[in-house]
């Protein structure tokens, strides 16, 4: 059976599609965020692809587990009823299924990703 990768390249200058502001904003800095390279891979149930945030703080509201590469930028992520993450360029993080929380973005953060 052959067995096909999806590969994310050169994040850190993929071309991103429309940016969209925040869904749940925090504040008055409304972040505008963008995705590229998206796919979406339905035989295992997974999405890959690059992020991009400008700065502002907004809620996450994503139920998938996550895994992603902090490849430029940096913030903190709070979880609800846990204690503030800063993740910074280079840093890798996994959130688990159901994780919610607040992003503050201080500087544009880009961000490969695996939504599973």
């Amino acid at each position: 059976m052959s067995q096909v990768l999806t590969v994310v390249r050169n994040a850190a200058e993929s071309p991103l599609g429309e940016t969209a502001p925040a869904r749940l904003p925090v504040g008055e800095i409304i972040a505008h965020a963008a995705t590229g390279q998206h796919h979406t891979d339905d035989s295992v149930g997974a999405s890959i692809g690059v992020w991009e945030s400008s700065p502002g703080v907004f809620r996450r509201h994503l139920k998938n587990r996550e895994f992603s590469h902090i490849v430029s930028g940096w913030c903190t992520f709070t979880p609800d009823g846990g204690e503030p993450v800063e993740l910074r360029a280079g840093d890798a993080v996994l959130f688990p299924e159901n994780c919610e929380g607040v992003w503050d973005i201080r500087e544009t953060l880009r961000k490969t990703y695996v939504l599973f």
